[in-house]
C-alpha cells in the first residue's frame, strides 16, 4: 500500500464515521440543549484514530462476506465514550483546558453543568448503541464487555484517577497511568474491531499486543507534543503539562529517549501484526503506525 492508498482508505473510514456520528442526537426534544452539549464535542472533528482502529480491524478479522461497517455502531461507541473523558478532563476540577482541538471547550461553551451531565450522557448512549445496533448477540456483548472494561474503574477511570489524586513521580508509575488511563481504550478499540468479526483469539492477542505498544508510544509522542509542538496544530496550549507541574515522558527520559522509544515501540507494535494470518494485508496497520510516531497534532 502506498500513501494515496492509505490516505484514501483513511478518508473513507473517516467520513462514514462523521456522517453515521452526525446522525446521532440530531433530534430536539425541549432538553436539546443537552443533545447540543453532546454533538458539540462528538462532531468536532480530530483524527478519529480509535474507531478508525476499530473498523481497520473488523475489516481484517472479518471472513469473506463480512462488511466492515457492521462494526461502525461499535467504533462509534468507542468514540462516544473518548469523548466523554475528554469533556470531563478538560473541567475546571481536572485539568482546566480552555481549548480543544482549537476550539472552547465544552464547559467554556456550555457551562460546567451542562458539560458534566453531556460527559454523562455519552457513557450509557454508547452502550446503547452498541447493544442496539451491533449484528450478532455474542459480537454485541463482547464488544459492550471490552468497552466497559476499558473505560471504568479498573481502566481509562482508574487511570485518570492516578494522574490527577495521585501525583506519579516515577516512570513505572507514570507507564501505569497511561496503560491504564489512554492505552486501555486504545486495546479496547482494536479488539472490539476483531469481536464484532466474532475473530479467532488468536487475532484478538495479535491485536491487543499491537495495541499496547501503539498507545504507549502514542502517549509518549504526545508528551513530546507537548513541549516542542506548534499550539495551531496540537489544538490546545503548549507547555500546559509543565505549568501544571505534571510527570512527563519527556521530563523523565528528555526528547532524544523519548524519540527514540516512540520509534521501538512502533516496530514492536507493527511486528505483532505478523503473527497471526488475517483476512487481508496489514500494511494500513502499519502505516497508520509510522504516521503516528512522527504526528504533529
Amino acid at each position: 500500500m502506498n500513501k494515496t492508498g492509505f490516505d484514501a482508505r483513511y478518508q473513507k473510514y473517516l467520513e462514514a464515521i462523521e456522517d453515521y456520528l452526525s446522525g446521532l442526537f440530531a433530534e430536539k426534544p425541549h432538553w436539546a440543549d443537552l443533545y447540543d452539549a453532546m454533538r458539540y464535542s462528538l462532531l468536532s472533528g480530530g483524527k478519529r484514530l480509535r474507531p478508525v482502529l476499530t473498523l481497520e480491524f473488523a475489516r481484517l478479522a472479518g471472513e469473506e462476506g463480512f462488511d466492515w461497517y457492521d462494526a461502525m455502531p461499535a467504533a462509534c461507541a468507542v468514540e462516544m465514550v473518548h469523548t466523554y473523558s475528554l469533556i470531563h478532563d478538560d473541567l475546571p476540577c481536572m485539568d482546566n483546558d480552555d481549548l480543544r482541538r482549537g476550539k472552547p471547550t465544552n464547559h467554556k461553551v456550555y457551562g460546567e453543568t451542562l458539560a458534566v451531565l453531556a460527559g454523562d450522557a455519552l457513557q450509557p448512549a454508547a452502550y446503547e448503541l452498541i447493544l442496539e445496533r451491533v449484528p450478532g448477540t455474542r459480537e454485541r456483548l463482547a464488544c459492550a464487555l471490552l468497552l466497559a472494561e476499558a473505560s471504568g474503574p479498573d481502566g481509562m477511570v482508574a487511570g485518570q484517577v492516578l494522574d490527577t489524586l495521585h501525583h506519579p513521580s516515577t516512570e513505572a508509575e507514570l507507564a501505569e497511568v497511561h496503560r491504564l488511563k489512554t492505552g486501555c481504550m486504545i486495546r479496547a478499540a482494536c479488539v472490539m474491531g476483531c469481536a464484532a468479526a466474532d475473530a479467532s483469539a488468536e487475532m484478538r492477542e495479535a491485536a491487543c499486543t499491537y495495541a499496547e505498544k501503539l498507545g504507549l508510544a502514542f502517549q509518549i509522542r504526545d508528551d513530546m507534543l507537548d513541549v516542542m509542538g506548534n499550539q495551531a496544530e496540537f489544538g490546545k496550549p503548549i507547555g500546559s503539562d509543565a505549568e501544571q507541574g505534571k510527570c512527563t515522558y519527556v521530563g523523565i527520559l528528555g526528547l532524544e529517549e523519548c524519540e527514540r522509544r516512540v520509534l521501538s515501540l512502533t516496530e514492536e507494535a507493527k511486528a505483532a501484526l505478523e503473527k497471526v494470518e488475517w483476512h487481508g494485508s496489514t500494511a494500513f496497520l502499519r502505516m497508520l503506525a509510522d504516521s503516528l510516531a512522527v504526528r504533529t497534532h
